[in-house]
Formats: structure tokens, sequence, C-alpha cells
């Protein structure tokens, strides 16, 4: 049987809403969908940095791309986003949900407000903005949630309780987001990204640490590419999954393999 010749990666025509998106993985993201044509809009707190990254994005890849100020903790802001989203493109398709933090050391030397502060932002936030998009794409009729768990969220590392917590809060989360939503042809979907020296993780790039236990655990050795987390954003975002419900990707140079 030959199957039909459909261009499964395409993005052309599609909007995208990308958190976290003026930096690190958020902004490769952003750059992977805008390069298989996807209009975006980057989400962040600091509005120079995502208007001069939407400027880029627009200049390199001849798609429409907008910034928009947000705190998505914030419930109100978080439906803004969606809003400014829908005015600017017509339409909302793709949900990536990249914002996060990360607050490491020790759990007795860390306090209640560290803990906090990482949930707000990694649970609560994604939470928020899943549930903003969620009645748009239900009146669509289709939809692509992806959120950013991280190996973390499936393994554990000392010094990282507030962030393996809210990690494996996403997981589930995505689980549980991707059975709810299925019916309506939304699908809910996460990337679990491994080691990429991010800003995030600059802080140990050289400690032993992140030399033994992180990039030395990993099959290449090696941090990640910021390009090479574009691949399984196309692709989650795409109907090329449209088969994928609930479902954890890796992306972490085998470090969970071991």
């Amino acid at each position: 049987m030959t199957l039909p010749g459909i261009k499964q990666f395409d993005l052309s025509g599609k909007a995208a809403i990308i958190t976290g998106g003026s930096q690190g993985l958020g902004l490769a993201m952003a750059a992977g969908l805008a390069s298989a044509g996807a209009n975006v809009m980057l989400v962040n707190r600091n509005a120079d940095e995502g208007a001069k990254a939407a400027d880029e994005l627009s200049r390199d890849f001849g798609v429409t791309a907008r910034s928009f100020a947000a705190d998505i903790t914030d419930p109100a802001q978080a439906e803004a986003m969606v809003g400014a989203a829908q005015a600017a493109f017509g339409r909302v398709d793709i949900l990536i949900n990249s914002a996060g933090i990360n607050i490491r050391g020790p759990i007795d030397e860390l306090t209640p407000d560290d803990f906090k502060r990482v949930m707000d932002v990694n649970v609560t936030g994604t939470w928020l903005c899943c549930r903003a998009v969620t009645p748009l794409m239900k009146a669509a009729g289709s939809g692509k949630i992806i959120n950013l768990a991280s190996t973390l969220g499936l393994v554990g590392l000392g010094n990282r309780t507030p962030y393996t917590s809210s990690k494996g809060a996403v997981v589930q989360m995505t689980r549980a987001l991707g059975l709810e939503l299925a019916p309506f042809n939304i699908n809910v979907n996460a990337i679990c990204p491994g080691p990429f020296l991010t800003a995030m993780n600059i802080p140990i790039a050289d400690t032993e640490e992140g030399k033994k236990f992180i990039v030395g655990a990993t099959a290449l050795g090696r941090w990640g590419h910021l390009r090479e987390i574009q691949g399984a954003a196309i692709f989650l975002a795409s109907d090329a999954a449209t088969y994928m419900v609930g479902s954890m990707l890796t992306v972490d140079g085998g470090w969970t393999a071991r």
C-alpha cells in the first residue's frame, strides 16, 4: 500500500506560543518551529529581550514573530497571553510551556520560599498556561500542547528536591491532561531534556558534579547543543505526532538509558 505523500513536519500557517521563549531551550524551540513555517509568540518577563528575539526570528525565517511580556504564575496574565496570540495570528495551534527555574541545594539549606518559587513557576505556571489555551483549542477541534518536563522528572539527583519535585509533577500533569484532552483532538505530550548548557546550567558546568554526574553520565559524554532540542519540538508540534498522548520524549544524550 502506498501512503499519501503528506508533509507531516510542515507547520506553515500554524501559530505557536512559547513561554520562556526569549532565551535558552525556549528560543531554540521557537526557532525550530519558525524554521518549519510556524508563526510564533515568545512569552517572557523581559520585554526588550523578547522583542529582540522576535525580530531576529522574523528576519531569519520569514515568519511573523511577536513577543509578549507576562508572568505565567498570574492567571490573568496567562489568559492575556493567549488572547494576544489569538489577536495577532487569528489562531493558536501550539503551546510550548518552556518557562522554568531551578534552585539547587541541600534540603536543610533551602527555604520553604525556595521550594514554593520553583513550584509556582514550573508547575502552577505550566498548569495555568494549559488552562488558558484549552478553550481555544477545544473550539478549534485540535491543538498541540508540549510541556517541558526533564530527565529529572524521571530519575533523581541529589540537591535538587524543588526541581525534581516540580518536573515529576509536570510529567504527571502531562499524562493526566493528555487523557483529558485527547477526545478533543488535542495532543498533550512532554519533552524531557537532559543536560543542555543553558544559562540555568552554566553555574555547574565546571564543577565536579557537572563533569562527573551530569555530562559524565551521558552516553555521548557532552552537553547537548541547543539545536538538538529542535527536532523533538517540531515533531510533537506536527502532524507526525497525532497518535502520541501523554508521552515523555527524552532528549538527553543517553543519560536515562543507563
